[in-house]
């Protein structure tokens, strides 16, 4: 498995925000994935990992699918369905997959797992690439020494 790039203020993989997840991902054949805990520090109620850093973890792993592959990707479009509430404290494993792509259009599928193999949410997304300023402004932001290929 290969590390995907990743931006260095990003709250989900920036090693160089001070309040954000720092999380690892990783291209495994056409599924990008990764690991982390559900940090109470990111709690909604009490000892249950807030819904919007779980939307946000998905957003990353969809995104990382197609980063993978050397496209640079914004989000368009996002549905998550919340099947349990997280607990935190619990290590969550995460997948995503790019399941249709339409000229710069990218349908992905991600989930979002606990230790027992147990699903807490999937989510879809649509994806458009970057062009032009808004691509550059993206491998500007790359965090040094992540490898844009």
């Amino acid at each position: 498995m290969r590390e995907i790039v990743k931006y260095s203020g990003c709250f989900v993989c920036g090693e160089q925000n001070p309040i954000g997840l720092k999380v690892h991902f990783y291209a495994d054949g056409e599924e990008a994935v990764a690991e982390c805990v559900a940090d109470p520090q990111f709690q909604g109620y009490r000892n249950i990992f807030h819904g919007g850093v779980v939307s946000a973890l998905l957003d990353e792993i969809m995104a990382k699918a197609i980063l993978a592959k050397q496209i640079y990707p914004l989000t368009a479009e996002m549905t998550v369905r919340f099947k349990k509430a997280v607990p935190t404290g619990e290590r969550l494993f995460l997948k995503g997959r790019i399941t249709a792509r339409r000229g710069r259009m990218f349908e992905t599928a991600g989930e979002l797992a606990g230790s027992s193999g147990e699903i807490f949410a999937h989510a879809t997304g649509k994806y458009i690439e970057a062009a032009g300023p808004i691509r550059n402004a993206l491998l500007e932001s790359l965090e040094e020494g992540s490898d844009p290929q």
